[in-house]
């Protein structure tokens, strides 16, 4: 395993360096939560392929092909058509609206009544997303090390809250490229060829599986259904994914570059099934469906080879984790804590510096406490997500419980939202707290992997937006004109331009430079 190490040693080391590097770009608010703004549409494909293809992905996918063939790639699958959807119908506007959370977008919407309960519910959702990430640095440091448990939680925790507090959003990308390369390589180029080999090619899996291995439908219609809710309307409306979208230069940027990642997504969903698939072949008396890939990735490569592929999970880990981690932390800072203090910090439309008793004369026009505050929010959710991460057990759990409290708590509000002009404020707040609870008491009476909990806490978030926004006064004509005019990318109505990047122009301005 010596080889096998030292891949891995300088793949960490690495991540390390470029955490050091991506510190001395982030010299402003812009840059450290989204990049400046400019990202040219190969780093952001990259960036948003990895940061959708986490852990849950990667060990998860393969560990549900284990169990149910290639059914097991709906889970992955259904995020990418989500992604797609996300790129094609709303990444544009999205990116227009020059915010950095998704309860931002919500106060200019609803003309500021939304903004610190979604906040709430949107940190849980990214809390949990960054637990199910780090969770998974277990099983693929205890095949590298033989760690114990919580050594190998607290290791990769901390790797990854290393890189992401010192440079933010630029490191986050600048590892995301690395890491979207490596797993690229590592999975589709050599472990699925591989895999397919040991088990004696798609002809002797069929003959050694039963039939509904290879049915498409064979994890069953109502699971796939549930995914659908969970996970691809999920895409549509996560931090973590947003603030991706914030990160593009511009409105084709977001949306084929987008498109891209959502395509490299069904790709890889098939390649983690049929990895799965393969693995039940050569193994078929597995403890866990969650140890299909480390047992495959242990017992089938050679040297070398080995250490690449499992440093292509860790990067599918590693990637999510900080996307999740950054969302959290933004979310803590910019829409609960700053609410909490009552110095909420009103952005101007014509740049991202705050206007207010905070507002210093830091670079870009930004001071610098905003950067330094960001990345001590980000140090404290780290930790956090790491103790979290070592009292919870299962990866699959944790997943579910982050899905279920965002689109059960968020999606209708915020689609609402951008399609119905009727929807208000008051709507917004009842669809949060009445989808919110509906899921959060089905979960604990029902259990966290039932399917009614999603179910009923959309229907009820539905009933609740709707009957509340008829039944109070329309939003304020000024508060739409201002949307509207922000979502078309015009000067709002006091005649500002939309915020733009710091730094050289984001027309201009090659791709991450």
């Amino acid at each position: 395993m010596a080889v096998d190490y030292a891949v891995i040693v300088l793949y960490l080391a690495g991540m390390l360096a470029m955490g050091w590097w991506g510190m001395r770009r982030a010299t402003s608010k812009s840059d450290f939560l989204v990049a400046g703004r400019r990202l040219g549409p190969a780093m952001y494909s990259g960036t948003m392929a990895a940061i959708v293809l986490g852990g849950a992905s990667t060990i998860g996918g393969v560990g549900l092909g284990y169990r149910y063939g290639l059914s097991g790639a709906w889970m992955v699958f259904t995020i990418g058509l989500g992604l797609l959807a996300l790129s094609v119908f709303f990444s544009a506007r999205i990116a227009r609206l020059k915010v950095y959370t998704v309860s931002e977008m919500l106060d200019l919407r609803y003309g500021g009544s939304a903004g610190l309960i979604s906040g709430v519910v949107m940190w849980a959702y990214t809390l949990m997303l960054a637990v199910t990430s780090t969770l998974a640095y277990a099983t693929i440091f205890d095949v590298l090390f033989g760690l114990d448990r919580a050594l190998a939680i607290i290791l990769g925790g901390a790797i990854v809250v290393a890189y992401s507090t010192l440079g933010g959003m630029w490191s986050i990308t600048l590892t995301d490229m690395v890491q979207f390369v490596v797993k690229t390589i590592g999975v589709l180029l050599l472990l699925l060829p591989i895999a397919v080999i040991k088990a004696g090619g798609f002809a002797e899996m069929k003959a050694q599986l039963p039939d509904d291995y290879f049915a498409p439908l064979g994890i069953g219609g109502q699971t796939v259904f549930t995914y659908v809710l969970i996970y691809s309307f999920g895409m549509l409306i996560g931090q973590d994914i947003w603030q991706r979208v914030f990160t593009a230069r511009g409105d084709r940027v977001a949306r084929l570059g987008g498109t891209a990642a959502g395509t490299y997504c069904l790709v890889y969903a098939l390649a983690g099934a049929v990895i799965g698939t393969a693995a039940k072949v050569l193994y078929p008396h597995l403890g866990s469906p969650d140890d299909a890939f480390a047992t495959i990735v242990k017992d089938a490569l050679p040297v070398g080879v080995r250490g690449l592929v499992l440093a292509a999970a860790l990067s599918a880990v590693m990637s999510t984790s900080s996307g999740a981690l950054i969302a959290c932390a933004t979310v803590a800072n910019n829409d609960i804590w700053a609410r909490i203090r009552g110095v909420v910090r009103r952005q101007s439309p014509a740049t991202d510096a705050p206007h207010g008793p905070d507002a210093g004369h830091g670079g870009a026009g930004e001071p610098r406490d905003e950067v330094r505050g960001n990345r001590v929010f980000i140090l404290l959710m780290g930790l956090a997500v790491i103790v979290i991460a070592l009292v919870l057990n299962n990866v699959v759990e944790a997943l579910t419980v982050a899905y279920n409290l965002l689109v059960g708590g968020l999606l209708v509000p915020i689609l609402g939202g951008l399609l119905w002009k009727r929807g208000t404020g008051a709507g917004a707040l009842a669809s949060v707290a009445v989808g919110g609870l509906t899921v959060v008491g089905l979960m604990l009476s029902l259990g966290v992997l039932a399917n009614e909990p999603i179910y009923y806490g959309l229907l009820a978030s539905l009933v609740a937006y709707v009957a509340v926004s008829l039944a109070t006064r329309p939003t304020d004509a000024a508060v739409l004109d201002a949307w509207r005019a922000r979502l078309a990318g015009r000067p709002d109505a006091a005649g500002a331009e939309p915020a733009v990047a710091s730094g050289p122009s984001a027309t201009t301005s090659p791709a991450g430079h």
